[in-house]
């Protein structure tokens, strides 16, 4: 049996998960997510938790039992707590702003990057630290990955954008000088 997959997810209170024939829809007080099930995978709702079993033991459903289980605990999370990730800004120069809705970067380059941000999610800007907060765990992910894409942290230096709890492994520099 999964270790992931078998251990039930409590509802928080304020929180309602309906499972229909194919989909789990999670509606709390910050938004509502809607995920489709996976064949071979049963959600059921029990008592004041959801309950994911599976069908048989071959291997792509045992997999998908984890997975299903992980993605509706993400989504009970995200609709009663929400999720962020912080982003920080390091070179000369390099600068951060907001332009309406969107994200206006100076970042060493001949031209402002401007980044529009999807609906659903918000970005907050404390000098040069960006925070990307939403209900959807896998968009703010995906949303800082594309910002942090823009100008990746370099190893000498360490200009760039970078993950606030992230570690820049550093290079010397040329191999006759020592740093």
């Amino acid at each position: 049996m999964s270790r992931v997959g078998k251990l039930p997810i409590q509802i928080p209170s304020g929180v309602t998960i309906t499972v229909d024939a194919d989909f789990v829809t999670v509606a709390g007080p910050k938004g509502t997510l809607k995920q489709f099930t996976m064949p071979g995978v049963n959600v059921a709702v029990e008592d004041s938790q959801v309950v994911v079993t599976r069908e048989n033991d071959e291997p792509k459903v045992r997999a998908k039992h984890g997975l299903m289980r992980a993605l509706i605990n993400n989504m009970v999370a995200g609709v009663s707590q929400g999720f962020s990730k912080k982003l920080e800004i390091n070179g000369v120069g390099f600068r951060v702003a907001m332009q309406g809705t969107d994200l206006k970067l100076n970042l060493g380059f001949s031209h402002d990057v401007i980044y529009k941000i999807p609906a659903g999610i918000t970005a907050t800007i404390e000098q040069n630290t960006i925070t990307i907060s939403g209900i959807d765990r896998q968009q703010v992910g995906q949303v800082a990955a594309e910002i942090r894409a823009l100008k990746k942290p370099e190893p000498y230096k360490g200009k760039g954008i970078k993950y606030s709890d992230e570690r820049i492994v550093r290079k010397s520099g040329k191999s006759g000088k020592d740093k």
